[in-house]
């Protein structure tokens, strides 16, 4: 994993993705162009290059950045658009308001669906493996987070989908009910195994950092 070369990501294919709320007893069907994801959340050590900030409580620099906000994910994003030399994809409308450019090639966050997708990486059941495999979650992490990468990955090259930090994703989760509220999936390292779990929605203001949080980017696959 060399930092200085940017993000490593992985190419994911079309498809319908089916999604669902435990909550609501809700499901929706959503159709996905090709996209890029990263193969790993965003470390400490890429984050600090790119924002020149160590926000996150643990150190480390393969450990996932933490402690991040949704806005502050946002804004990593375009930066490092700007240092590929990529159109950032983001533009602030005022006040809570983003614009996502979806003609942009720059690096943005996944959506919900992107994430289930590459998560899933064509399994059926709610972990693309064995737990203790797979994710570092409260009955293997000694409640600390771990460096990216150790874990067995899934099927088409993904670490960490599920694990060691929960991941922002661009979509809003019920604005009538939440408002502004952003989704988060995947799961981290102080969760008990059912929060481990593909399908598992969980949501926060745009503002709110943990040390259980952090992110993964993607990349739209431009014609």
């Amino acid at each position: 994993m060399d930092a200085s070369a940017g993000p490593e990501m992985i190419p994911v294919p079309a498809r319908q993705v089916t999604l669902s709320d435990r909550r609501t007893q809700r499901s929706w069907a959503v159709e996905l162009d090709p996209y890029q994801l990263g193969t790993y959340p965003i470390t400490q050590v890429l984050y600090a290059q790119v924002s020149g900030e160590r926000p996150s409580t643990a150190r480390g620099d393969h450990l996932p950045v933490e402690g991040v906000s949704w806005w502050d994910a946002v804004q990593f994003c375009n930066a490092l658009s700007q240092r590929k030399g990529f159109t950032p994809a983001y533009r602030q409308v005022g006040g809570e308001d983003i614009e996502w450019d979806a003609s942009a090639d720059g690096y943005r966050l996944p959506t919900e669906a992107e994430w289930e997708h590459a998560c899933r990486a064509s399994t059926a059941g709610p972990r693309y493996g064995s737990l203790d495999e797979i994710a570092w979650h409260r009955g293997n992490s000694v409640e600390t987070i771990h460096e990216v990468g150790v874990k067995r990955p899934n099927l088409w090259g993904f670490h960490d989908m599920l694990g060691n930090v929960w991941e922002w994703c661009w979509d809003i989760y019920d604005p009538e009910v939440y408002g502004t509220y952003r989704v988060l999936r995947g799961g981290g390292w102080f969760d008990e195994h059912w929060s481990c779990r593909v399908s598992v929605r969980r949501r926060s203001h745009p503002t709110f950092r943990v040390d259980d949080v952090g992110f993964r980017i993607a990349r739209s696959v431009t014609r």
